[in-house]
C-alpha cells in the first residue's frame, strides 16, 4: 500500500516567512494537485508539522502564522486517511507515530513532499529508508533554499535540492515524476 508523507508545508518557507524558499508557490500547487489525486484515490496522507522549541529561532512558533499550514493543506477534516503528526526536529520518524501508523494502515511505500528538501524531507526520507519503506521523491514537490557558509562557499537552492535527492537515491530512494 502506499501512502503520501507531507513534510512541513507551512507559511513559514513562503515568500513572506522566515524561511522562503524560491518558487515556493509552484512547488504548492505541485503538491496540492498530488493531493487532490490521492484523495481521489483514497490514498492515505499523512500530514507533517514542524515547530522549533522556544530556545531555536523565532520561526515556526507554535500558534503563529509562520506555524500553519500554507494556502489550503492540511488534514482533511473529518477524514479517517488524514493523519496530522507534529515534530521538533528534522525527521518525521522520531518523536512521533507516523513509523507506528504506517505500519498499521500497511504502508509499504511513502511518497514524500515538502520542504526542506536538504533538512526535513531528506532526514525523513532517510528514516523511511532505514524503517524499511520504499521510498519515492518526485523533485517538482520538493524545494529548499540557497546554503552559504564562510569556509565552503554557497550553493543555490536548485542545486541544494538536487544534491540531496541524488544522495536519497543513492541511498535506495526513486525519483519520479508521475502521477501516483
Amino acid at each position: 500500500m502506499k501512502a503520501l508523507v507531507i513534510i512541513d508545508v507551512q507559511n513559514e518557507f513562503s515568500p513572506t516567512g522566515k524561511r522562503p524558499v524560491p518558487q515556493f508557490t509552484k512547488y504548492l500547487g505541485n503538491i496540492h494537485s498530488r493531493v487532490s489525486v490521492a484523495r481521489q484515490k483514497e490514498i492515505p496522507i499523512a500530514w507533517v508539522k514542524h515547530y522549533n522549541l522556544p530556545h531555536e529561532s523565532a520561526a515556526f512558533i507554535p500558534g503563529e502564522w509562520g506555524s500553519e499550514f500554507a494556502g489550503e493543506m492540511g488534514p482533511l477534516a473529518g477524514s479517517e486517511k488524514e493523519v496530522l503528526f507534529e515534530k521538533n526536529v528534522y525527521g518525521a520518524f522520531t518523536g512521533s507515530a507516523i513509523g507506528s501508523w504506517l505500519q498499521s494502515i500497511g504502508a509499504d511505500s511513502i511518497l514524500i513532499m515538502g520542504f526542506y528538501t536538504h533538512g526535513c524531507v531528506s532526514t525523513t526520507a532517510r528514516e523511511a529508508i532505514m524503517a524499511g519503506l520504499n521510498v519515492y521523491l518526485d523533485p517538482e514537490t520538493t524545494g529548499t533554499c540557497a546554503i552559504h557558509n564562510d569556509l565552503l562557499g554557497e550553493i543555490s537552492a536548485d542545486d541544494s535540492k538536487r544534491a540531496a535527492l541524488l544522495q536519497l537515491y543513492n541511498m535506495g530512494a526513486k525519483i519520479l515524476t508521475t502521477d501516483l
